[in-house]
This record gives structure tokens, sequence and C-alpha cells, in this order.
């Protein structure tokens, strides 16, 4: 409880001024306070948490879970053969230079309203940071500890099974709990760009209003789904790694 309250009075702190400067404006169409937030989020709780936070979770979900398939599968085979990582590695990171809002419309044109145009911005935006940390945790394995296997009669699969899976599992975690905000930014941008249900679109809406309250509301409540899935990841990390304690 100790380690977590230098977090929580900055947390507070930063309540406590967002709510000075706001009453100090005095426009909640520019800035509202965060009591104003919290009362919409009360007033539009069926609505936000029964329609629109159930289509946003829908495509971050999805989005998450091809990401973790296609980062771990493309950081598997880039360690496995040289060629391949020299092929795929500066794909990868160019894919990351193009501008979502230039693209998210283009999804849209081609998938129309559905689900897949939302999940493409997605994994888009998610792929990459699971892809490259599994990747460095592959390759992070000391060469002695690999041919030292091999010297036992170790074959690749159990080089991988044995020593790099372990050692990359740490880096595989970390990487989920980057991808997780991640995911959620890239399904609201998503659905702010082109959509008809889901948080972001909520928010746009509301923008359309001149409702200031009414744009952020689905903002912090994308910001506790974020914060308590990334909890449960740590949960599960400390219950997996338990070799983390002895060191």
């Amino acid at each position: 409880m100790k380690k977590n309250m230098p977090a929580l009075a900055l947390g507070i702190f930063i309540i406590l001024f967002w709510q000075f400067i706001a009453m100090s404006i005095g426009a909640a169409y520019i800035l509202p306070s965060p009591l104003q937030i919290l009362l919409k989020m009360w007033q539009l709780k069926e609505i936000l948490l029964l329609v629109h936070l159930p289509a946003t979770m829908g495509v971050t979900f999805l989005g998450l879970l091809i990401s973790i398939i296609l980062g771990i599968f493309l950081a598997v085979i880039m360690d496995s053969n040289t060629n391949i990582e020299n092929a795929l590695y500066p794909i990868i990171v160019a894919s990351q230079t193009i501008p979502t809002t230039a693209i998210a419309p283009l999804f849209v044109l081609w998938f129309g309203y559905s689900i897949w145009s939302k999940v493409l911005v997605t994994i888009l935006i998610t792929f990459f940071p699971i892809t490259i940390t599994v990747y460095d945790g592959l390759k992070s394995t000391k060469r002695e500890m690999e041919e030292l296997l091999i010297t036992y009669g170790a074959n690749k699969k159990d080089i991988f099974v044995k020593l790099k899976f372990p050692t990359a599992l740490p880096y595989f975690f970390s990487a989920i709990k980057m991808a997780i905000p991640m995911s959620i930014i890239g399904a609201a941008i998503a659905e702010w760009l082109g959509a008809q249900s889901g948080l972001g679109y909520f928010s746009k809406r509301m923008m359309t209003q001149l409702d200031g309250a009414g744009v952020f509301a689905p903002v912090v409540l994308l910001s506790f789904v974020a914060m308590i899935s990334v909890a449960i990841v740590n949960m599960i990390e400390k219950k997996l790694i338990t070799w983390r304690k002895e060191i």
C-alpha cells in the first residue's frame, strides 16, 4: 500500500488542480471540471456502459487478440531466421509511419461501418510493440546458455521451449501492458473517424453539441478500463513469473 501512496497523492493533486483551473475558466465546453465529468458519467451511465462500452471493448478485444497472435508469430519467425528478420523488420517499422487518421477512413471505405474497419486500425497500432518487445525477449537469451543446451543434445525446439520462451515471457507481459492502452486508443480513434457506436463515436457526437463533460466522460471511462486491465495483467504476471521474486 505504501508504494502506491506517491501515485495516489499525485493523482489527487492533478484532480484538484484540474478542478481549480476548470472553475477559474468557467466554461465547461472548453474545460469541464472532474466533478462535472463524473456527474455526466452518472447521468449517461446506462448508454455508456450498456451500449457504447461493449462496442468499444469488442473492437479492443478482437484487435488485441489478433495483434498478440500476429506479433508473437512475427517475433518467432524473425528470431528463427536472419533472412526473414532482415526482410520483415524494416516493413514492421515502416508500418508505424502510416498516419492513423489517414488510413482509418480508407478502412471505412473498404469495409464500411463493420467491426473490421475499426479492428484493423487497432491492429495497426497494437501489433508493433508486441512484435518488437517479444522479439527482443527472444534475442536476449545468452549464447553460452544455448551452446550449453546444444552440448546436452537439445534441438531448436528444446532451446525455444526451455530457454527462449521463459526468457521472453517477462517481455511478453511488458508488451501486453503497453498494448492494452494502445488497443483502447486505437479502437477509440477508429470509432471517432468512422463508426455508428462506441465510446469514440459517442465522444465525437458530444463534441458536435459542445458538451465538454460529455466529450470527456467516455475518455475517463476508457482510462479506468485500461488501468483495471493492466492491473489484472500485472496480477497474472506475478502468478506466472515467480522467479522474479527470487532475484
